[in-house]
């Protein structure tokens, strides 16, 4: 029961920040796409960052057994199909499912419409299943990890993906002072 309060807490926490960002706003998330606004990116690159660094530094001095960590299997046409509607879903309605959260518990109404589209897809795609069930199943690779595809030592893929992300930030600093 702690751990279900700890994550709702956390879940509660991220929604917020996500508020404040201004991510309950589908035209702030569609400024990303038309290169205007890069708050979505700079929020996302740094969630990632810190998950990835206090994953990685966390295994190192033990605080806990990082290998242990679930990583999901890859299904690539299924995941590509998903990815797909997802997209369409993002495009109608400027808004990811965790935004629409935000959006819906700020009173937006267009996080509401976001929010009743994804149950229904969810309820489609449930009574749907034993009949999509083969190929929610084809091609499966396993899990894939950066340092699976790579060959590359962990820390070697945490330093190049922090110098990544650190660099793309900075080039998202340079390109918002400009005039």
């Amino acid at each position: 029961m702690n751990d279900l309060l700890i994550a709702g807490g956390i879940g509660v926490a991220f929604g917020a920040a996500l508020e404040c960002a201004g991510l309950g706003d589908p035209p702030k998330l569609a400024g990303q796409f038309y290169l205007r606004d890069f708050t979505v990116l700079k929020v996302m690159l740094s969630a990632m960052l810190t998950a990835m660094l206090g994953a990685f530094w966390g295994g190192r001095l033990g605080l806990f057994d990082s290998a242990a960590f679930y990583v999901p299997d890859t299904y690539l046409l299924p995941q590509l199909v998903g990815g797909l509607i997802f997209g369409l879903g993002f495009v109608l309605s400027g808004l990811c499912p965790g935004t629409s959260c935000v959006a819906l518990a700020g009173g937006r109404i267009e996080g509401a419409a976001t929010m009743l589209g994804l149950l229904a897809g969810l309820l489609l795609v449930g009574l749907a299943f034993p009949a999509i069930e083969s190929f929610y199943r084809a091609t499966p690779y396993g899990p894939l990890t950066l340092q699976g595809l790579t060959g590359l030592p962990y820390g070697v893929v945490v330093a190049l993906v922090t110098v990544i992300a650190i660099s793309v930030l900075a080039w998202i600093a340079k390109r918002e002072a400009r005039p």
